[in-house]
Protein backbone atom coordinates (compact mmCIF):
# COMPACT_ATOMS: atom_id res chain seq x y z
CA UNK A 1 0.00 0.00 0.00
CA UNK A 2 2.90 2.30 0.80
CA UNK A 3 4.37 1.81 -2.66
CA UNK A 4 1.07 2.84 -4.25
CA UNK A 5 0.95 5.99 -2.15
CA UNK A 6 4.50 6.89 -3.16
CA UNK A 7 3.66 6.28 -6.81
CA UNK A 8 0.60 8.54 -6.61
CA UNK A 9 2.69 11.27 -4.97
CA UNK A 10 5.37 10.95 -7.65
CA UNK A 11 2.78 11.21 -10.44
CA UNK A 12 1.07 14.20 -8.85
CA UNK A 13 4.38 16.07 -8.49
CA UNK A 14 5.34 15.36 -12.10
CA UNK A 15 1.90 15.35 -13.68
CA UNK A 16 2.96 17.30 -16.80
CA UNK A 17 5.71 14.81 -17.68
CA UNK A 18 3.50 11.86 -16.83
CA UNK A 19 0.79 13.19 -19.18
CA UNK A 20 3.35 13.67 -21.96
CA UNK A 21 4.60 10.10 -21.43
CA UNK A 22 1.07 8.69 -21.59
CA UNK A 23 0.35 10.61 -24.82
CA UNK A 24 3.56 9.35 -26.43
CA UNK A 25 2.91 5.74 -25.42
CA UNK A 26 -0.67 5.88 -26.72
CA UNK A 27 0.50 7.43 -30.01
CA UNK A 28 3.11 4.70 -30.51
CA UNK A 29 0.61 1.93 -29.76
CA UNK A 30 -2.04 3.41 -32.08
CA UNK A 31 0.52 3.84 -34.85
CA UNK A 32 1.67 0.23 -34.49
CA UNK A 33 -1.91 -1.06 -34.61
CA UNK A 34 -2.61 1.07 -37.69
CA UNK A 35 0.46 -0.32 -39.47
CA UNK A 36 -0.50 -3.90 -38.63
CA UNK A 37 -4.04 -3.41 -39.94
CA UNK A 38 -2.75 -1.75 -43.14
CA UNK A 39 -0.34 -4.63 -43.77
CA UNK A 40 -3.04 -7.20 -43.08
CA UNK A 41 -5.41 -5.52 -45.55
CA UNK A 42 -2.67 -5.29 -48.21
CA UNK A 43 -1.86 -8.98 -47.88
CA UNK A 44 -5.55 -9.91 -48.08
CA UNK A 45 -5.83 -7.90 -51.30
CA UNK A 46 -2.78 -9.64 -52.73
CA UNK A 47 -4.27 -13.05 -51.90
CA UNK A 48 -7.55 -12.11 -53.58
CA UNK A 49 -5.75 -10.93 -56.71
CA UNK A 50 -3.74 -14.18 -56.76
CA UNK A 51 -6.97 -16.18 -56.43
CA UNK A 52 -8.56 -14.31 -59.37
CA UNK A 53 -5.47 -15.02 -61.46
CA UNK A 54 -5.49 -18.70 -60.45
CA UNK A 55 -9.14 -19.16 -61.42
CA UNK A 56 -8.52 -17.43 -64.76
CA UNK A 57 -10.88 -14.48 -64.37
CA UNK A 58 -7.89 -12.10 -64.42
CA UNK A 59 -4.66 -12.18 -66.38
CA UNK A 60 -1.32 -11.98 -64.58
CA UNK A 61 -0.71 -8.62 -66.28
CA UNK A 62 -3.96 -7.21 -64.88
CA UNK A 63 -3.05 -8.51 -61.43
CA UNK A 64 0.37 -6.93 -61.67
CA UNK A 65 -1.16 -3.58 -62.63
CA UNK A 66 -3.52 -3.78 -59.66
CA UNK A 67 -0.68 -4.54 -57.26
CA UNK A 68 1.43 -1.68 -58.63
CA UNK A 69 -1.54 0.69 -58.33
CA UNK A 70 -2.17 -0.51 -54.78
CA UNK A 71 1.45 0.14 -53.78
CA UNK A 72 1.44 3.63 -55.25
CA UNK A 73 -1.79 4.52 -53.42
CA UNK A 74 -0.19 3.54 -50.08
CA UNK A 75 2.33 6.36 -50.44
CA UNK A 76 -0.32 9.09 -50.55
Amino acid sequence: MEVLTELIELISRNFFWFAILVIVVVAVVVSAIKDVLRTKAREASRREIAAYIAEGSMTPEQGERLMVAENSSDRC
